[in-house]
């Protein structure tokens, strides 16, 4: 049972922020093996992902994520960025950010919690392991927790 309300049949919106090809392709596979319908946009570095998520050339026709994955390590504007510009605009801050990146260190977790990120999560070193986070967040996120509409 989906609690979000949505079209019947309209695909979830995941925007995945992140620069390691490898990781990009693991969840790509973990997403297409998940239960619902999803459509993921990838973004390599900050400055694109805010351009993605203001509708900014080339991502004019960008639609909004219902659920961001944000990795803290990229180029050109970093994840943290990235992050506090996202939570401090009124139009944007109520996308789910998961942040999802190598750090496991106390105070980065501290420092993106105090941005404002949903949740913090340590990259998986393992395929599977990485699958599993994956489909466990997608069914968190998508099917029990209640989003605000597009």
């Amino acid at each position: 049972m989906t609690t979000r309300e949505q079209p019947q049949g309209a695909p979830v919106e995941l925007l995945l922020v992140e620069d390691n090809p490898g990781d990009i392709r693991l969840t790509q596979k973990a997403l297409q093996k998940a239960k619902l319908q999803n459509r993921l946009h990838v973004v390599k570095d900050g400055i694109e992902a805010l351009a993605f998520l203001h509708k900014s050339e080339p991502h004019g026709p960008a639609v909004r994520p219902d659920l961001i994955l944000l990795d803290l390590n990229l180029p050109k504007k970093s994840g943290w960025e990235v992050l506090a510009e996202l939570k401090a605009d009124p139009d944007l801050r109520r996308i789910p950010v998961i942040v999802l990146t190598t750090s496991n260190a106390e105070s980065d977790v501290l420092e993106a919690y105090n941005l404002h990120a949903n949740c913090y999560i340590k990259k998986p070193v393992s395929v599977s392991e990485l699958i599993r986070v994956v489909q466990t967040l997608e069914d968190f996120w998508i099917q029990i927790v209640r989003l605000p509409s597009r």
